[in-house]
C-alpha cells in the first residue's frame, strides 16, 4: 500500500505590476467618477459579492471612494470609507469600508492591497477608533491587514441595520 504525502502548495508571487498591465495610481474619487464606479461595481453586484446601490449613491458619496486609475484613465478598482460619528459608539468615531472592487484582470496583482493600504492611511488621518467591513468572501486580504471577526453589535448601528442577513456577510473589524 502506498501513501501520499501532502505538501503545502508553493506560495504564489504577485508582481506589483505584471508586465501585461499598465501601472495604476490610487487617488480620491471625484464626482465625475460616479458612472465608472457604478460600472466597475456591476459585475460584483451580479455575482452577489456586492449589494446593489443606485447610481445616485455613487454620485452623492464619491468623496468616500479611493480609486485605482490606469494610465488610460479607466478605473481598475475602488474602495470606499464612510465615517460614522461617535454618537453611541464605544470606539469614538469609526469608519466602514465598503464597495471594494478590483477589475477581474487586475485581481491577484496586488492592487487590492494597495487600495486597502491607502484606505487604512486615510482612516489614520481621521483619528478613527475602529474600522469595520462586511464580506461575503473569504476576507483573506482584510485578515492579512489586521481585521478580525467582530460581532455586528460593535459596528455603527445605522450600518449594521443596513446589512442584509440573507447575504451571509461576515463582519470584520480592526483598530486604527
Amino acid at each position: 500500500m502506498t501513501t501520499a504525502t501532502l505538501r503545502p502548495a508553493a506560495p504564489l508571487s504577485h508582481a506589483p505590476h505584471p508586465p501585461c498591465l499598465s501601472p495604476v495610481s490610487v487617488r480620491p474619487a471625484r464626482p465625475g467618477d460616479a458612472a465608472a464606479l457604478a460600472a466597475l461595481s456591476e459585475p460584483f453586484v451580479r455575482s452577489g459579492a456586492l449589494r446593489e446601490r443606485p447610481f445616485g449613491v455613487y454620485a452623492a458619496h464619491a468623496a468616500d471612494f479611493l480609486v485605482a486609475e490606469a494610465s488610460d484613465g479607466t478605473l481598475q478598482g475602488c474602495l470606499a470609507l464612510r465615517l460614522h460619528p461617535a454618537a453611541g459608539q464605544r470606539h469614538g468615531s469609526v469608519g466602514v469600508l465598503y464597495n471594494f472592487c478590483v477589475a477581474g484582470h487586475r485581481q491577484g496583482s496586488g492592487l487590492g492591497a494597495r487600495l486597502l493600504g491607502a484606505a487604512l492611511a486615510r482612516a489614520r488621518t481621521q483619528s478613527l477608533g475602529a474600522l469595520f467591513t462586511a464580506t461575503t468572501g473569504s476576507g483573506r486580504l482584510f485578515l492579512r491587514h489586521g481585521f478580525t471577526p467582530a460581532p455586528v453589535s460593535l459596528a455603527p448601528a445605522a450600518w449594521a441595520r443596513a446589512l442584509d442577513p440573507r447575504r451571509g456577510a461576515r463582519v470584520l473589524a480592526r483598530g486604527v
